[in-house]
Protein backbone atom coordinates (compact mmCIF):
# COMPACT_ATOMS: atom_id res chain seq x y z
CA UNK A 1 0.00 0.00 0.00
CA UNK A 2 1.01 3.62 -0.51
CA UNK A 3 0.39 5.25 2.85
CA UNK A 4 0.36 8.95 3.67
CA UNK A 5 1.01 9.89 7.29
CA UNK A 6 0.09 13.51 7.91
CA UNK A 7 2.77 14.02 10.51
CA UNK A 8 5.23 11.21 11.04
CA UNK A 9 7.88 13.14 12.95
CA UNK A 10 6.78 12.70 16.57
CA UNK A 11 5.59 9.92 18.89
CA UNK A 12 2.42 8.18 17.63
CA UNK A 13 2.52 9.36 14.01
CA UNK A 14 6.23 8.53 13.84
CA UNK A 15 5.58 5.05 15.23
CA UNK A 16 2.77 4.54 12.69
CA UNK A 17 5.14 5.53 9.87
CA UNK A 18 7.84 3.23 11.24
CA UNK A 19 5.55 0.23 11.47
CA UNK A 20 3.96 0.90 8.08
CA UNK A 21 7.46 0.96 6.57
CA UNK A 22 8.28 -2.34 8.27
CA UNK A 23 5.11 -3.89 6.79
CA UNK A 24 6.32 -3.02 3.32
CA UNK A 25 4.16 0.03 2.72
CA UNK A 26 5.46 2.84 0.57
CA UNK A 27 5.29 5.53 3.26
CA UNK A 28 5.10 9.26 2.71
CA UNK A 29 5.29 11.55 5.74
CA UNK A 30 4.05 15.12 5.25
CA UNK A 31 4.79 17.75 7.89
CA UNK A 32 6.55 21.03 8.50
CA UNK A 33 9.50 19.12 9.96
CA UNK A 34 9.73 21.24 13.11
CA UNK A 35 8.91 18.49 15.60
CA UNK A 36 11.70 16.17 14.51
CA UNK A 37 12.67 13.81 11.72
CA UNK A 38 10.57 10.97 10.30
CA UNK A 39 11.90 7.41 10.65
CA UNK A 40 14.56 6.31 8.15
CA UNK A 41 13.38 4.65 4.97
CA UNK A 42 10.30 6.77 4.33
CA UNK A 43 9.73 9.67 1.97
CA UNK A 44 9.45 13.05 3.66
CA UNK A 45 7.55 15.90 2.01
CA UNK A 46 7.67 19.29 3.70
CA UNK A 47 4.22 20.91 3.80
CA UNK A 48 2.47 23.68 5.70
CA UNK A 49 -1.12 22.80 6.49
CA UNK A 50 -1.83 26.20 7.98
CA UNK A 51 -2.13 27.65 4.46
CA UNK A 52 -4.56 26.91 1.64
CA UNK A 53 -2.78 24.76 -0.93
CA UNK A 54 -0.26 23.68 1.67
CA UNK A 55 -0.46 20.03 0.55
CA UNK A 56 0.33 20.89 -3.08
CA UNK A 57 3.82 19.29 -2.85
CA UNK A 58 2.18 15.87 -2.39
CA UNK A 59 1.99 13.92 -5.63
CA UNK A 60 -0.05 10.90 -6.66
CA UNK A 61 -2.73 8.97 -4.80
CA UNK A 62 -2.70 7.05 -1.53
CA UNK A 63 -4.34 3.83 -0.42
CA UNK A 64 -4.31 4.97 3.22
CA UNK A 65 -4.24 8.41 4.79
CA UNK A 66 -3.61 8.66 8.53
CA UNK A 67 -4.01 12.04 10.21
CA UNK A 68 -3.32 13.00 13.83
CA UNK A 69 -4.22 16.71 13.55
CA UNK A 70 -6.20 18.50 16.24
CA UNK A 71 -7.01 21.64 14.23
CA UNK A 72 -10.22 21.45 12.16
CA UNK A 73 -8.85 23.91 9.61
CA UNK A 74 -5.94 21.57 8.87
CA UNK A 75 -8.15 18.49 8.61
CA UNK A 76 -10.57 20.34 6.34
CA UNK A 77 -7.76 21.42 4.00
CA UNK A 78 -6.43 17.86 3.85
CA UNK A 79 -9.85 16.39 3.01
CA UNK A 80 -10.42 19.01 0.33
CA UNK A 81 -6.95 18.99 -1.22
CA UNK A 82 -6.65 15.19 -1.29
CA UNK A 83 -10.16 14.62 -2.64
CA UNK A 84 -10.12 11.91 -5.27
CA UNK A 85 -6.60 10.83 -4.33
CA UNK A 86 -7.21 9.21 -0.93
CA UNK A 87 -8.53 5.72 -0.34
CA UNK A 88 -9.20 4.84 3.29
CA UNK A 89 -8.97 7.69 5.79
CA UNK A 90 -8.02 7.40 9.47
CA UNK A 91 -8.25 10.18 12.02
CA UNK A 92 -6.57 9.74 15.38
CA UNK A 93 -8.94 11.46 17.78
CA UNK A 94 -9.12 11.38 21.58
CA UNK A 95 -11.25 10.27 24.50
CA UNK A 96 -11.45 13.98 25.35
CA UNK A 97 -14.35 14.17 22.87
CA UNK A 98 -16.53 13.01 25.78
CA UNK A 99 -17.48 15.92 28.06
CA UNK A 100 -18.93 13.83 30.90
CA UNK A 101 -16.03 12.81 33.14
CA UNK A 102 -18.22 11.51 35.97
CA UNK A 103 -19.68 8.70 33.86
CA UNK A 104 -18.43 6.91 30.76
CA UNK A 105 -21.24 7.98 28.44
CA UNK A 106 -21.19 8.21 24.64
CA UNK A 107 -22.35 11.85 24.52
CA UNK A 108 -19.91 14.07 22.60
CA UNK A 109 -18.86 17.68 22.99
CA UNK A 110 -20.52 20.21 20.74
CA UNK A 111 -18.34 20.98 17.70
CA UNK A 112 -16.58 24.30 17.39
CA UNK A 113 -18.65 27.10 15.95
CA UNK A 114 -15.61 28.62 14.28
CA UNK A 115 -12.07 27.62 13.37
CA UNK A 116 -11.01 30.81 15.15
CA UNK A 117 -11.39 28.90 18.43
CA UNK A 118 -9.26 25.91 17.45
CA UNK A 119 -6.00 27.09 19.03
CA UNK A 120 -7.44 27.38 22.53
CA UNK A 121 -6.27 24.32 24.47
CA UNK A 122 -9.53 24.45 26.44
CA UNK A 123 -11.31 23.57 23.18
CA UNK A 124 -9.25 20.44 22.53
CA UNK A 125 -12.16 18.02 22.87
CA UNK A 126 -14.53 20.19 20.83
CA UNK A 127 -11.88 20.66 18.15
CA UNK A 128 -11.42 16.91 17.81
CA UNK A 129 -15.21 16.40 17.54
CA UNK A 130 -15.16 18.92 14.71
CA UNK A 131 -12.30 17.04 13.03
CA UNK A 132 -14.30 13.80 13.30
CA UNK A 133 -17.26 15.42 11.60
CA UNK A 134 -15.07 16.71 8.78
CA UNK A 135 -13.66 13.27 7.87
CA UNK A 136 -17.14 11.75 8.10
CA UNK A 137 -18.64 8.32 8.63
CA UNK A 138 -16.48 6.63 5.99
CA UNK A 139 -13.34 7.20 8.07
CA UNK A 140 -11.84 5.20 10.91
CA UNK A 141 -11.93 7.28 14.10
CA UNK A 142 -9.34 6.19 16.67
CA UNK A 143 -10.29 7.80 19.98
CA UNK A 144 -7.03 7.27 21.75
CA UNK A 145 -6.65 7.23 25.51
CA UNK A 146 -3.44 8.04 27.36
CA UNK A 147 -0.61 7.01 25.02
CA UNK A 148 2.59 5.87 26.74
CA UNK A 149 5.87 4.14 26.03
CA UNK A 150 9.24 4.97 24.48
CA UNK A 151 9.59 8.51 23.10
CA UNK A 152 6.73 9.88 25.24
CA UNK A 153 7.96 13.27 26.46
CA UNK A 154 4.74 14.28 28.23
CA UNK A 155 6.18 12.53 31.31
CA UNK A 156 2.80 11.31 32.55
CA UNK A 157 3.70 7.61 32.50
CA UNK A 158 7.42 8.32 32.15
CA UNK A 159 7.45 10.04 35.55
CA UNK A 160 6.46 6.81 37.25
CA UNK A 161 9.07 4.79 35.38
CA UNK A 162 11.78 7.27 36.33
CA UNK A 163 10.57 7.61 39.92
CA UNK A 164 10.15 3.93 40.67
CA UNK A 165 13.51 3.17 39.10
CA UNK A 166 15.12 5.43 41.72
CA UNK A 167 13.58 3.35 44.50
CA UNK A 168 13.00 4.38 48.10
CA UNK A 169 9.75 5.71 49.52
CA UNK A 170 7.46 6.77 46.68
CA UNK A 171 4.47 9.07 47.12
CA UNK A 172 1.47 7.51 45.35
CA UNK A 173 -1.80 9.38 44.73
CA UNK A 174 -5.32 8.45 45.75
CA UNK A 175 -5.85 4.79 46.56
CA UNK A 176 -4.59 1.51 45.05
CA UNK A 177 -8.05 0.72 43.70
CA UNK A 178 -8.46 3.88 41.61
CA UNK A 179 -8.78 2.98 37.93
CA UNK A 180 -6.32 3.89 35.18
CA UNK A 181 -6.39 3.32 31.41
CA UNK A 182 -3.52 3.68 28.96
CA UNK A 183 -2.12 2.23 25.74
CA UNK A 184 1.43 1.58 24.58
CA UNK A 185 2.22 3.69 21.51
CA UNK A 186 3.43 0.60 19.66
CA UNK A 187 0.21 -1.31 20.31
CA UNK A 188 -1.91 1.65 19.22
CA UNK A 189 0.11 2.14 16.04
CA UNK A 190 -0.12 -1.56 15.17
CA UNK A 191 -3.88 -1.68 15.64
CA UNK A 192 -4.42 1.58 13.74
CA UNK A 193 -2.61 0.10 10.75
CA UNK A 194 -4.41 -3.25 11.08
CA UNK A 195 -7.78 -1.52 11.16
CA UNK A 196 -6.94 0.79 8.26
CA UNK A 197 -5.69 -2.09 6.12
CA UNK A 198 -8.96 -3.94 6.79
CA UNK A 199 -10.98 -0.85 5.91
CA UNK A 200 -12.66 -0.49 9.29
CA UNK A 201 -14.72 2.65 9.76
CA UNK A 202 -16.43 4.43 12.62
CA UNK A 203 -15.27 5.36 16.12
CA UNK A 204 -13.34 3.12 18.51
CA UNK A 205 -12.22 3.98 22.04
CA UNK A 206 -8.62 2.81 21.79
CA UNK A 207 -7.11 2.19 25.21
CA UNK A 208 -6.65 -0.66 27.68
CA UNK A 209 -9.29 -2.03 29.97
CA UNK A 210 -9.36 -0.17 33.30
CA UNK A 211 -6.81 -1.42 35.80
CA UNK A 212 -6.27 -0.41 39.44
CA UNK A 213 -3.51 2.13 40.03
CA UNK A 214 -1.88 -0.16 42.57
CA UNK A 215 -1.68 -2.87 39.93
CA UNK A 216 -0.23 -0.39 37.42
CA UNK A 217 2.51 0.75 39.78
CA UNK A 218 3.27 -2.84 40.78
CA UNK A 219 3.59 -3.77 37.10
CA UNK A 220 5.97 -0.89 36.47
CA UNK A 221 8.07 -1.90 39.47
CA UNK A 222 8.16 -5.52 38.30
CA UNK A 223 9.25 -4.46 34.84
CA UNK A 224 12.08 -2.44 36.36
CA UNK A 225 13.05 -5.17 38.86
CA UNK A 226 12.66 -2.83 41.84
CA UNK A 227 10.70 -3.01 45.09
CA UNK A 228 9.84 0.55 46.12
CA UNK A 229 7.84 1.42 49.23
CA UNK A 230 4.60 3.09 48.12
CA UNK A 231 3.19 5.72 50.47
CA UNK A 232 -0.40 6.48 49.51
CA UNK A 233 -1.75 9.99 49.93
CA UNK A 234 -5.47 10.70 49.75
CA UNK A 235 -6.82 13.29 47.36
CA UNK A 236 -7.82 15.61 50.22
CA UNK A 237 -4.19 15.73 51.39
CA UNK A 238 -2.94 16.29 47.84
CA UNK A 239 -5.41 19.10 47.19
CA UNK A 240 -4.60 20.73 50.54
CA UNK A 241 -0.92 20.82 49.59
CA UNK A 242 -1.43 22.08 46.04
CA UNK A 243 -0.47 18.88 44.23
CA UNK A 244 -1.88 19.03 40.73
CA UNK A 245 -3.77 16.19 39.08
CA UNK A 246 -3.00 14.34 35.84
CA UNK A 247 0.12 16.12 34.52
CA UNK A 248 2.30 19.23 34.63
CA UNK A 249 4.58 20.74 37.29
CA UNK A 250 4.04 19.77 40.93
CA UNK A 251 1.71 16.97 39.95
CA UNK A 252 1.22 13.28 40.50
CA UNK A 253 0.53 12.02 36.98
CA UNK A 254 -2.40 9.74 36.19
CA UNK A 255 -4.21 10.88 39.32
CA UNK A 256 -7.63 12.51 38.81
CA UNK A 257 -10.01 13.70 41.55
CA UNK A 258 -12.98 11.48 42.33
CA UNK A 259 -15.93 11.39 41.89
CA UNK A 260 -15.62 14.26 39.38
CA UNK A 261 -13.54 12.08 37.05
CA UNK A 262 -14.87 8.62 37.90
CA UNK A 263 -15.73 7.95 34.26
CA UNK A 264 -12.59 9.51 32.80
CA UNK A 265 -10.60 6.29 32.88
CA UNK A 266 -13.40 3.75 32.94
CA UNK A 267 -14.27 3.51 29.25
CA UNK A 268 -15.81 0.33 27.84
CA UNK A 269 -13.22 -0.93 25.35
CA UNK A 270 -14.84 -4.24 24.43
CA UNK A 271 -15.36 -3.09 20.83
CA UNK A 272 -11.72 -2.24 20.14
CA UNK A 273 -10.46 -5.38 21.88
CA UNK A 274 -12.87 -7.45 19.78
CA UNK A 275 -11.48 -5.64 16.72
CA UNK A 276 -7.99 -6.83 17.56
CA UNK A 277 -6.26 -4.25 19.76
CA UNK A 278 -3.51 -6.06 21.65
CA UNK A 279 -2.41 -4.61 24.99
CA UNK A 280 1.07 -5.67 26.03
CA UNK A 281 1.90 -6.13 29.73
CA UNK A 282 2.74 -2.96 31.66
CA UNK A 283 5.98 -4.66 32.67
CA UNK A 284 7.18 -4.60 29.06
CA UNK A 285 6.15 -0.99 28.49
CA UNK A 286 7.93 0.10 31.68
CA UNK A 287 11.12 -1.79 30.83
CA UNK A 288 11.29 -0.40 27.31
CA UNK A 289 10.48 3.13 28.49
CA UNK A 290 13.35 3.01 30.98
CA UNK A 291 15.71 1.82 28.25
CA UNK A 292 14.63 4.74 26.07
CA UNK A 293 15.04 7.17 28.97
CA UNK A 294 18.61 6.04 29.56
CA UNK A 295 19.57 5.83 25.90
CA UNK A 296 18.03 9.18 24.93
CA UNK A 297 19.06 11.16 27.96
CA UNK A 298 15.52 12.52 28.30
CA UNK A 299 15.03 14.36 31.59
CA UNK A 300 11.65 14.05 33.26
CA UNK A 301 10.56 17.65 33.91
CA UNK A 302 7.18 18.20 32.27
CA UNK A 303 5.12 16.27 34.81
CA UNK A 304 5.52 15.08 38.36
CA UNK A 305 7.09 16.17 41.63
CA UNK A 306 10.68 17.21 42.07
CA UNK A 307 12.62 15.12 44.63
CA UNK A 308 12.44 18.06 47.04
CA UNK A 309 8.68 18.45 46.66
CA UNK A 310 8.10 14.74 47.18
CA UNK A 311 10.37 14.62 50.24
CA UNK A 312 8.49 17.50 51.87
CA UNK A 313 5.11 15.85 51.23
CA UNK A 314 6.35 12.53 52.61
CA UNK A 315 7.58 14.33 55.74
CA UNK A 316 4.13 15.87 56.21
CA UNK A 317 2.52 12.44 55.95
CA UNK A 318 4.76 10.92 58.64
Amino acid sequence: MRTLVLGGTRFLSKEIARQARDRGHEVVCAARGQAGDPPPGVEFVRVDRSEDGGLAPLEGSFDLVIDVARHPSQVRRAVDELAGRAGHWTLVSTLSVYPDTREATSVLHEPLASDADENDVANYGRAKVTCEQIVGDAALIVRAGLIVGPEDVSDRFTYWVDRLARGGRVLAPGSPGDLVQLVDVRDLAAWTLDAAEKGLTGPYDAVSSPLPRGELLAGIAEGLSVQPELVWAGQEFLAEHDVNAWMGPRSLPLWVPLPEYAGFMARDVSAVLAAGLHIRPVTDTARDTLTWLRDSGHTVTRSGLTPEEEAELLRLLD
